[in-house]
């Protein structure tokens, strides 16, 4: 077993370097997520293991009885074998136990293998219903190959709507702090990226209701995208459609000068459809897509155009991969068949050459059983209470 402590003040400075930046990290481990977390009630705890592993714990006290439930979100960051996953898995939740917390919860990105279930099951862990949307990702393997080559892995059907979509004139702009906005493939934002954020809320509310799905609270999700923007963890591409020269675009911004791919407008183009991406881990991760109709009706590309632009941009950078999402839903997550209502977009990601990777998913262990009970109860009341 793992043993863990609190980390250091000097430690924390390095923390995403630990648990982002590493092979197999996540945002959601990142010092950017406690802090958006912590406004919603919820208390970090940074524990380092002796096997040089970080890992975040979120925790939240019961309401009047005292005690705790503490969740790893995406963590621990996965060791290299399962046998060291399962150690580090234990040593954090026993850590945890001896500090108050009467339930740990974990749904580490580690994929499907009976061995970790038995290892976890060994441990006092026991599987779960997902905490986050999908249990499973789309995955783009991208080591080895170039662009070229990923590009010939398209369908011809893909190749053929992403150079439809690049003969109509959208542009991409690319909100991004942790590199370069612009060069070849991207036109860099001129409007502050709270703008952005505040359009492609509204727009991803607007998929939401027209699709059946609700994001939640929009306040809480752009505070969020601010904050992992400005740590360089997330980046929002945003498909304009470029207006005639001399002409006022959608929404009544200035056209941009330029190509698609080029040029600075003295504002930004109306955004017609957005997709938000995760850098993390060796790879990009796509988390949130959404669209105009009309535009989609105009531009049937859009989308595509959109996800290649993010798969180029994941080759530029070295990753190794383009986690393309999860497509799977509760309650049973299973690999969409013909006739579910995602199927749709598992076909879409897979005419990228995508491949389903089946996951772990969620597990908890129960330290208390009496005050986790309780601790539920009271905590329903309290909201029941405040509505």
């Amino acid at each position: 077993m793992v043993d863990f402590r609190e980390a250091t003040p000097d430690e924390l400075e390095a923390w995403d370097d630990l648990t982002v930046h590493v092979g197999g990290g996540h945002v959601y481990q990142s010092r950017a997520w406690a802090e958006h977390r912590t406004a919603s009630g919820w208390r970090p705890t940074f524990l380092m293991g002796s096997d040089g592993s970080a890992v975040l714990a979120l925790c939240r006290a019961w309401p009047l009885i005292g005690g705790a439930g503490a969740y790893l979100p995406r963590g621990p960051v996965p060791a290299g074998s399962a046998e060291a996953m399962a150690a580090r898995l234990r040593g954090a939740a026993t850590w945890l136990a001896a500090h108050g917390a009467d339930v740990v919860a974990s749904d580490a990105e580690v994929p499907g293998d009976p061995g970790y279930a038995e290892l976890l099951s060994a441990a006092g862990f026991h599987p779960i219903p997902e905490i986050q949307p999908s249990r499973h990702r789309m995955s783009l393997p991208l080591a080895g190959f170039d662009e070229a080559a990923i590009r010939a892995g398209l369908t011809k059907s893909a190749r053929q709507r992403i150079a439809a979509a690049e003969r109509d004139g959208l542009a991409v702009i690319r909100h991004d702090r942790g590199g370069d906005p612009a060069g070849d493939l991207f036109r860099a934002p001129v409007a502050d990226p709270g703008i952005a954020f505040e359009a492609f809320s509204r727009l991803l509310i607007s998929t939401g209701e027209r699709v059946g799905f609700r994001i939640g609270d929009r306040a809480a999700f752009v505070d969020w995208w601010t904050r992992a923007h400005a740590a360089g963890h997330l980046i929002l591409l945003e498909a304009v459609a470029d207006a005639p020269a001399g002409a006022a675009a959608a929404g009544g911004a200035a056209p941009p000068s330029g190509s698609g791919t080029g040029g600075v407008a003295a504002t930004d183009a109306a955004q017609i459809a957005g997709l938000v991406l995760y850098r993390h881990g060796g790879r990009l991760t796509t988390v949130h897509s959404a669209d105009d109709p009309r535009a989609r009706r105009d531009h049937p590309g859009l989308m595509h155009l959109l996800r290649w632009r993010a798969i180029q941009l994941a080759l530029r950078e070295g990753r190794s991969e383009m986690d393309l999402g999860g497509v799977d839903v509760a309650p049973d997550h299973a690999e969409p068949a013909p006739g579910s209502p995602t199927h749709g977009l598992y076909e879409h990601k897979r005419s990228f050459g995508a491949r389903w990777v089946t996951m772990s998913g969620a597990h908890e262990r129960i330290v208390r059983s009496w005050r986790y009970q309780a601790g539920r109860v009271t905590s329903r009341l309290v909201r029941m209470a405040g509505r």
